[in-house]
């Protein structure tokens, strides 16, 4: 089986786990990158305003993506992302619907101090809906390569 890690991180955090989380189920990387960067005023939550809480307001944003990627080769897609608002970021609804993604086993995972992944399987399924959406997990570096490669052997 052929599997791909794909990741979107804004501060760097999302990006170690994704990191680790490919090297021990030796599956290929893929950076989510937004078209437009972030910058820390629009990661700024507490102001109604900024970026990051205009988009998560409105559940029909789809950020751009510098890039598409071909999930084509591959038959499992890890997909990370810091919570945002207890769901995914909008540039991963628009990652999910920028592919085809019928057949395929697509594993969420997120990085977070506190929150689990919240309603995401559930949403990325209903913009996959030809592919296999499991639960996931929460990943915060913490765990071991060991760990990891167990885990994603499981899926």
């Amino acid at each position: 089986m052929k599997k791909l890690v794909a990741y979107f991180s804004a501060n760097g955090v999302t990006k170690a786990a994704a990191q680790k989380l490919a090297q021990a189920a030796g599956a290929d990387l893929f950076e989510i990158v937004p078209q437009t960067l972030y910058t820390s005023a629009d990661l700024n939550w507490r102001d109604k305003h900024s970026r990051s809480s205009v988009e998560m307001n409105d559940r029909a944003c789809r950020p751009a993506m510098a890039a598409a990627p071909d999930v084509s080769g591959y038959d499992v897609i890890f997909v990370g992302f810091p919570v945002w608002w207890y769901r995914e970021p909008s540039i991963i609804d628009t990652f999910m619907e920028s592919a085809d993604f019928t057949g395929k086993t697509v594993v969420p995972f997120c990085t977070s101090g506190g929150s689990g992944l919240g309603d995401s399987a559930k949403n990325l399924q209903a913009l996959a809906p030809g592919a296999k959406v499991l639960d996931g997990k929460r990943l915060n570096g913490r765990e071991s390569a060991q760990t990891l490669a167990a885990w994603a052997q499981s899926v």
